[in-house]
């Protein structure tokens, strides 16, 4: 499995509200935690630390 970077989500701006709406009334450290969470689940679904090393790489390099 690669790291697939095309956009893949169906209604991404419904998303998009949606994870904003999830850190409506949070702190900036309760919305860090939430973001955290979030990102260790959905590390955990795609569970192929290849990809997931390839995500890291991505993002830091975009950073």
């Amino acid at each position: 499995m690669s790291l697939n970077t095309h956009p893949n989500i169906p209604d991404p701006d419904d998303f998009y509200a949606e994870l904003l709406a999830a850190h409506h009334g949070l702190s900036e450290a309760e919305s860090h935690a939430l973001n955290a969470r979030l990102v260790l689940i959905l590390a955990n679904h795609i569970g192929e630390r290849d990809v997931l090393r390839d995500a890291l790489a991505l993002v830091r390099e975009a950073g």
